[in-house]
């Protein structure tokens, strides 16, 4: 590319990035709302400033390139970059609108997510907010992706590595904490007094998703035992129900336990600090100056205010 004239433009990278999204021609026009031959046009533009193919058929369909995959990561970023543009443009004609897409881990669909709409669409009415259910992840990939703005994600002890790996590229602002409870029978006699966990060594435990199985693995090798894990589910309700009829104890994140009342029979104390899961929020770099984008993460914040980070715990953001 040797002159302005064969330089990238906006409308291509959208054009393959819903490619990408949709995996053929035809439906990436139905999803962009051009027909598909003005959309085999601006690909065959495309390939000729590129100096390469982009797409390659394959039977009936076509899949990108090693060039078109190239184009397809970078899209995310320009596009968010495009809107936060026109968001701030529009903020200067005095416009109150925007859309802002919101994925979150399933404790806080039932505790911060149903506040933050609340909050957001007080503060700007004309704002279309949207959510989608999803464990940190699938939420990562959904930003990554450009199908969702926000991504309220967590990390146990141990694994922020691993969240900062899924998150390369992006922005991770730390946004608050959560603590774990150990949830059992109210008559156990570990349920008084100090916690410790090396007493239950002998139970059967309840494991959730793949990340709270890690943290209860880790956990309890820190008291000197390997679980017996009899049980794995991903309901809340269930893991305390089983926990009543005394078939089993488990850890929960707080956020879990406050989403509904907890049950006859069975006692929550708190693990250690040490123990608690950090927030956070993971958003395309540049995201927050967006405005329908901002102006949730400040709504955010505020909500997570209820959820400090245990004491001594840093703040970190990148």
């Amino acid at each position: 590319m040797t002159d302005s004239d064969d330089g990238l433009d906006a409308h291509s990278l959208r054009v393959v990035k819903a490619i990408a999204d949709s995996g053929s021609i035809t439906a990436a026009a139905r999803a962009l709302g051009y027909s598909q031959p003005a959309v085999s046009q601006q690909l065959r533009r495309l390939e000729r400033r590129a100096g390469m193919p982009i797409v390659e058929r394959v039977g009936r369909g076509v899949r990108l390139t090693e060039a078109g995959h190239v184009l397809a990561r970078h899209a995310a970023a320009v596009t968010t970059a495009l809107d936060a543009a026109a968001g701030d443009l529009a903020e200067l004609r005095g416009l109150r609108a925007g859309r802002v897409r919101i994925a979150a881990f399933p404790s806080a669909s039932s505790t911060v997510v149903p506040r933050v709409i609340a909050a957001v669409t007080a503060r700007r009415p004309g704002v279309s907010i949207s959510f989608v259910e999803a464990e940190p992840p699938e939420a990562i990939v959904s930003v990554r992706e450009d199908r969702a703005d926000i991504a309220l994600t967590y990390s146990y002890p141990g694994d922020r590595r691993e969240l900062d790996l899924a998150a390369t590229g992006l922005s991770v602002r730390t946004v608050g904490g959560d603590d774990t409870v150990l949830v059992l029978p109210v008559d156990h006699p570990a349920a008084d007094g100090p916690i410790d966990l090396s007493r239950l060594a002998g139970e059967r435990w309840i494991a959730g998703c793949p990340q709270c199985r890690g943290h209860l693995l880790e956990a309890c090798a820190r008291a000197g035992f390997v679980p017996d894990i009899a049980f794995e589910t991903d309901n809340y309700i269930a893991v305390e129900n089983l926990v009543a009829q005394g078939v089993g104890v488990a850890i929960l994140p707080r956020m879990a336990v406050a989403s509904f009342p907890l049950l006859t029979g069975i006692a929550a104390p708190p693990l250690p600090d040490a123990e608690a899961r950090t927030l956070h929020v993971v958003t395309a770099r540049g995201a927050e100056n967006v405005p329908a984008v901002g102006v949730a993460l400040e709504v955010i914040g505020e909500v997570l205010a209820d959820y400090p980070l245990p004491s001594g715990r840093p703040t970190r953001r990148r």
